[in-house]
C-alpha cells in the first residue's frame, strides 16, 4: 500500500524494463510475455492463469456464483468491480478521470483504454515478429496471421475465418 503514495516500485519483470508497486500487478503482467507458466488450471475449460485468486474469479462464470448484490435494486453481479459500476446508474458519478483531458468513465479499463492517446506506450509485442500493439485484443488478432488460427466458422458452409469481420462479410454470400 505504502508504494502507492511513494510511487516506490520494487517487483521488476524479469523479462522486459518494467517494474511495478505491487506483486500482484507484476504477477498479471507476466501473462503478456508468451511462454510464461500459469500453475493453475480450470478444471472446467482450458484456461490457465497465474493467481489462485484469479482462478477463483474466474470459476464464477462457470458456477453461475453472483455474490454482489445492489442496494438500490434487485441487480447481483459476479464482480466487485462490476457491482460498482452499476452503482454508478443510480449515483450518476464516473468514477475514472483522465488526467490530461479530464475526461470521465465509469470504468477503469475504459480509462486505461482512453489513456493510450495521450501516450506512445504499445505494452503488447508479438513472439513471432517485432511489432507492438497498445492493445492486448489487437495483439491477439495479429498473432492469427501467424498461428494460422481460424476462430470464426460459417456454420453453413463450414468455412473458416481468422476474423469475426471477415466471417460476417462472407455470411452475405449465402443471403444473397
Amino acid at each position: 500500500h505504502l508504494s502507492k503514495h511513494t510511487g516506490e516500485k520494487p517487483y521488476p519483470c524479469e523479462f522486459c524494463e518494467k517494474k511495478f508497486g505491487h506483486k500482484s500487478t507484476l504477477i498479471n503482467h507476466l501473462s503478456t510475455h508468451p511462454g510464461v507458466r500459469k500453475p493453475f488450471p480450470c478444471e472446467f475449460c482450458e484456461k490457465t492463469y497465474g493467481q489462485k485468486y484469479t482462478l477463483k474469479k474466474h470459476l464464477m462464470i462457470h458456477t453461475g456464483e453472483t455474490p454482489y448484490s445492489c442496494e438500490f435494486c434487485e441487480k447481483k453481479f459476479r464482480y466487485k468491480v462490476d457491482l460498482k459500476v452499476h452503482l454508478t446508474v443510480h449515483t450518476g458519478v464516473k468514477l475514472y478521470s483522465c488526467e490530461f483531458c479530464k475526461a470521465k468513465f465509469n470504468r477503469i479499463g475504459h480509462l486505461k483504454s482512453h489513456l493510450m492517446i495521450h501516450t506512445s506506450e504499445k505494452p503488447y509485442s508479438c513472439e513471432f515478429c517485432e511489432m507492438k500493439f497498445k492493445h492486448k485484443k489487437t495483439l491477439k488478432n495479429h498473432l492469427r496471421i501467424h498461428t494460422g488460427e481460424k476462430p470464426h466458422s460459417c456454420e453453413t458452409c463450414g468455412m473458416k475465418f481468422s476474423h469475426k469481420s471477415t466471417l460476417m462479410y462472407h455470411l452475405r454470400i449465402h443471403t444473397g
